[in-house]
Parts: structure tokens; sequence; C-alpha cells
């Protein structure tokens, strides 16, 4: 049976805030086995959502700072 993919988050914080919903869900334990599994799917699927949004963050600040740690001004924004 095929899986069906979790609708994209509309932001980092959306997501992080269903995850913690999620993890509460699932700490209280109180969902049925059925309903634990794919809130647990749904979680992990909006925690890799939220890793690769974290890393991508991270690599756009990594481009923008020097090695001396000092940040990239845009000419064009100056």
């Amino acid at each position: 049976m095929p899986t069906k993919k979790a609708k994209q988050p509309e932001s980092f914080e959306i997501a992080l805030s269903q995850l913690e919903q999620i993890v509460q869900q699932l700490e209280r334990g109180e969902l049925p086995l059925e309903e634990a599994l794919s809130a647990f799917k749904e979680g992990i699927e909006l925690s890799q959502y939220c890793q690769t949004t974290l890393t991508n963050a991270e690599q756009t600040v990594a481009k923008m700072m020097t090695p001396q740690g000092e940040v990239l001004l845009d000419e064009a924004t100056v």
C-alpha cells in the first residue's frame, strides 16, 4: 500500500509548532496505536523538514561570513 506524503509545512515555525504538539500527544500516551503510529510518522517528516531548513539557513549564513567572522554586505543594498 503506498504511503501518503505529508503536506509541506508553510514555514519552519509552523512545522516546529506542529512537531511540539505531536511530541506532547505521544508523551501523554493517550493516542490509540494506529493514530500514534501516524502521528509518529508525521513527526519524523516534520523533524526532517526542520532539520533541512536549519541546515540551509546555516549554509546561507556561512556563505555571508568572511573567514574573520564578518558579514559580507551586498553592495546593492548598502
